[in-house]
């Protein structure tokens, strides 16, 4: 009896300080992820899960060096860089970033769309009211409320767990494989599998995660609840990954059948696996899409004000941080506004952000890495060898796939 009141205290000590690191991870698992993990398992099966674990203990690192960068000097990641390293190179990321981010919005409010057109909703009715529930959400409430109605959204991601045993894969292959490298040299394998880190560890939940911090005001004395936060996010976000790679695996791939969005996996799943499995892929669609398309716009808002000093926080009056609020603002009417226009076409501008996403990454994790390692910034809380080298071999890979990505194969594949 008392080993499960302990437990159970333990459980809810966990939640207790779960917040930025979750909610940062879990974005990540927007409409644009969802495709690409549901891709990854309808074209490839369970030959790239190796790499999802991978990617894990890459993204861990990352999410830990920011909540502690966050924590010790009280500074979101732009304010930092902009310190550190001038206005000029500020603008540049500043700019990569806002395009980028408003790509990434625009397709989740596609993912708004598509997710509720399964339930016979039309766009031009979801759109628009989630818009607005998402723009009231952030300019009305506290940090603490926004964030509790974000983590209530990250718990529809179980609906992909629930999904996946519904559909019944062979987990002796899927282990099997889990465990086994396999790199296929050609060109839809390797793009593929650089679309897969790009949608894992993307610039916005860095920026996100670290003013998100400084926002909810952490002492020094929660560095270790803020580093749990952010490794627990790392590990579930990417946890969500893999039941949505395994789930679209035992069935489309099965099957043969190919996707070409998260709407599409979801349709093809009701003969395969029943409507049951499909209305739960298609609400889990609808809980990450709404978000992401909250963050986003609050990650570029966060960016942008502390890279250039306008006042900015979820808990600062609308007056007096209007630039902050106008930023969102904009990003969430002009993200939905173009999803409104009839007949148009997502694919090409979502594939251009994820290359722009895909080139700012590793400039924003060598930013992140130097400054963490500058001990008239950090003190005594400097990355220590280990740390150094996990970040550091997590920059060295994303290079490395960037430059195959952008150089190598385009010089073979023309």
């Amino acid at each position: 009896m008392q080993h499960s009141k302990r437990k159970t205290l333990n459980i809810f000590l966990l939640f207790s300080i779960l917040g930025p690191g979750l909610i940062s991870a879990n974005a990540g698992n927007d409409a644009g992820g969802i495709f690409t993990y549901a891709s990854v398992g309808a074209s490839f099966g369970y030959r790239m899960i190796w790499g999802l674990i991978f990617i894990t203990v890459s993204l861990a690192v990352v999410q830990e060096m920011n909540a502690r960068m966050a924590i010790v000097t009280g500074k979101g990641l732009a304010s930092l860089i902009r310190e550190n390293f001038g206005v000029k190179l500020t603008f540049i990321a500043m700019l990569v970033l806002v395009i980028a981010n408003f790509g990434v919005s625009i397709a989740d409010f596609a993912g708004i769309a598509v997710s509720l057109e399964l339930f016979g909703i039309s766009k031009y009715i979801s759109v628009p009211v989630f818009a607005i529930a998402i723009g009231l959400l952030v300019s009305k409430g506290s940090y603490r409320h926004v964030e509790n109605v974000f983590l209530i959204f990250t718990f529809v991601f179980f609906s992909y767990i629930i999904t996946c045993f519904l559909v019944r894969p062979d987990w002796g292959t899927v282990f099997h494989q889990s465990v086994i490298p396999t790199l296929d040299m050609n060109r839809d394998f390797l793009l593929t599998f650089i679309g897969m880190i790009g949608t894992t560890i993307t610039p916005y939940m860095q920026f996100y995660l670290q003013s998100s911090i400084v926002d909810k005001r952490m002492k020094l004395s929660e560095l270790g609840n803020a580093q749990t936060d952010a490794c627990f996010g790392a590990v579930w976000g990417n946890a969500i990954a893999f039941f949505i790679i395994v789930c679209t695996a035992a069935t489309l791939y099965k099957e043969k059948v190919s996707v070409t969005s998260a709407h599409q996996a979801a349709m093809a799943l009701t003969p395969l696996a029943g409507h049951f499995a499909s209305i739960l892929f298609g609400a889990g669609l609808l809980g990450a899409s709404v978000l992401a398309c909250a963050v986003i716009p609050l990650s570029t808002s966060y960016a942008v004000c502390e890279a250039f000093g306008f006042e900015s926080g979820v808990n600062t009056k609308a007056r007096d941080a209007s630039i902050f609020y106008g930023i969102y603002t904009l990003m969430i009417i002009l993200g939905a506004a173009v999803v409104l226009i009839p007949g148009l076409s997502l694919v090409s501008l979502t594939l251009f952000t994820q290359q722009l996403a895909g080139m700012l990454c590793p400039v924003i994790l060598i930013f992140m890495t130097l400054l963490v390692n500058n001990k008239r910034i950090m003190g005594k809380y400097v990355n220590n060898g280990l740390q150094n080298v996990l970040s550091i071999a997590t920059v060295v890979f994303i290079l490395a796939m960037t430059i195959l990505l952008f150089i190598v194969l385009p010089f073979f594949y023309k």
